[in-house]
């Protein structure tokens, strides 16, 4: 299988999972070909999502079980990123979190006190939310007063759905939108198309030519496009044909229904 003339133009390759290489738990049709092309042509490989419900090694053993080969270093997630913010705040650092067991993780290896369930929850110095599939009332009814009484609030993304085998199911951005007009708070958001976790990428591959492919205009192109890198977009997930061809600021520099058609020549 020859390499498309579009990927040959490149040195590093950064894939968004959801919707790009996956699809719940099933992948997108030729992505583990692909990749592989990928990796026999020189290119170096990276695997970026806004889906913190896994910490980066349970994305490792997902990728390696759906027969995608991956690396430790090679996989960015957005809590990733929000542990990396999180470090920087001056101690102590008290946190309310929604968000799955790895967000707890995250926000625990950054040396913040949990408090939820605690007296200080309603307190808390910053609201760290990211989506889970177990989302209570009490949690953002929580977040809430801690926002009212001056918490900051940290998203790990805006994305307001995500695309799974069965249909689209509601993102954190859902929840974030939910919580910024229950508290009248804007939230940071670390993940795409925010340039952190691109910058994180960039900084573990070596020097030339990276291109982004991902499946949603506003969060894969746009974050690229922030980065300072090119923008690729599949058909897999998010993004329609009709919507990908009207972009033009920024424009991907191509387009396919899916990973393998983009990578490989027909």
């Amino acid at each position: 299988m020859p390499l498309s003339p579009l990927l040959r133009q490149y040195d590093n390759v950064l894939l968004d999972l959801d919707g790009c290489v996956w699809l719940g738990d099933e992948c997108v049709a030729g992505a583990p070909a692909a990749v592989a092309l990928l990796r026999a042509e020189g290119k170096a490989v990276a695997f970026l999502t806004n889906d913190s419900r896994m910490m980066p090694e349970d994305y490792v053993r997902k990728l390696w079980s759906l027969g995608v080969q991956a690396g430790l270093e090679e996989v960015v997630t957005a809590g990733s990123a929000i542990q990396h913010v999180l470090a920087d705040r001056p101690p102590p650092t008290s946190a309310f979190v929604i968000g799955s067991e790895a967000i707890f993780r995250h926000v625990s290896d950054a040396g913040c006190r949990i408090v939820n369930r605690t007296d200080r929850a309603e307190r808390a110095d910053v609201v760290v939310v990211a989506g889970h599939d177990e989302l209570t009332y009490g949690e953002l009814q929580a977040a809430t007063r801690a926002l009212l009484d001056g918490a900051e609030m940290l998203a790990a993304d805006r994305d307001p759905v995500f695309p799974a085998r069965d249909g689209m199911s509601p993102g954190t951005g859902a929840f974030v939108a939910a919580l910024e007009y229950a508290s009248g708070t804007i939230a940071r958001s670390v993940g795409k198309p925010a340039t952190q976790m691109f910058e994180t990428t960039l900084d573990r591959l070596a020097r030339g030519r990276s291109l982004m492919i991902g499946d949603r205009l506003e969060a894969d192109l746009a974050g690229a496009t922030a980065a300072g890198i090119d923008g690729a977009i599949v058909l897999s997930g998010v993004a329609d044909r009709a919507q990908a061809e009207a972009a033009t600021d920024p424009a991907p520099v191509g387009i396919a229904a899916t990973l393998h058609d983009l990578v490989v020549t027909r």
